[in-house]
């Protein structure tokens, strides 16, 4: 099964920004400043009442900004977020059934898994990135060194217990494309309305070096 590529959209950047949006308000000038310090993909998780709102107000609002629904559990947020103009789905896991429902999507899907077998049946339904989470607590930088030995046709965005002191162990590694992250977008800086030092944490986080490579 040939399914949409999310290979176009994470190259653009080495970190996924993995956004909680509490206050509507926030959404645009947030994506700005994300977007103008370099991280054009932002992973808006369905938490909040006001989430799909937010992916609609960044679409429309945000010139360069690929704003994707993240925590997607069931087939209703799938629905949802692409009525929301969603441009790409992330979830935190992936049943099988689930699974089969990410694959009907018409726009690119990082589903997760944390085990080689649930790695084994998303690559079977025709996934070639998939999200590793929760990381840190999977197993982390040497998960990732074990299976890309036997599943070397796959690709990851790991998410979960990443930030400055360890994500450059993850970009190190040829089978990780991106990696999700909060760190540059702390909920206290979004509270103050501080999109400039957002900026400049986008900007630093876009400058990384990562080891995949594309094409």
């Amino acid at each position: 099964m040939s399914l949409p590529s999310p290979l176009p959209f994470v190259a653009r950047a080495p970190v996924i920004p993995v956004v909680v949006i509490e206050r509507l308000e926030d959404a645009v000038p947030l994506a700005r400043a994300l977007v103008e310090g370099g991280l054009p993909l932002i992973e808006v998780t369905l938490r909040t009442p006001v989430a799909l709102e937010a992916i609609r107000h960044i679409v429309r609002d945000v010139e360069g900004a690929l704003a994707g629904a993240g925590t997607v559990t069931d087939q209703a947020q799938v629905e949802a977020s692409l009525e929301a103009g969603a441009a790409y789905l992330v979830s935190p896991g992936t049943t099988p059934r689930f699974a089969e429902s990410l694959a009907q999507a018409p726009v690119p899907v990082l589903p997760g898994c944390a085990t080689t077998s649930e790695a084994m049946v998303l690559s079977g339904l025709g996934f070639e990135v998939l999200k590793f989470f929760p990381a840190e607590a999977s197993g982390g930088v040497a998960f990732l060194k074990s299976v890309a030995g036997p599943l070397p046709h796959l690709r990851f965005c790991p998410t979960g217990g990443i930030g400055p002191a360890n994500v450059a162990n993850y970009l190190a590694l040829p089978n990780v494309v991106a990696v999700g992250g909060s760190w540059v977008v702390p909920a206290d800086l979004i509270r103050a309305g501080d999109f400039t030092a957002i900026r400049d944490l986008a900007s630093v986080a876009a400058a990384l070096p990562r080891a995949a490579k594309f094409g």
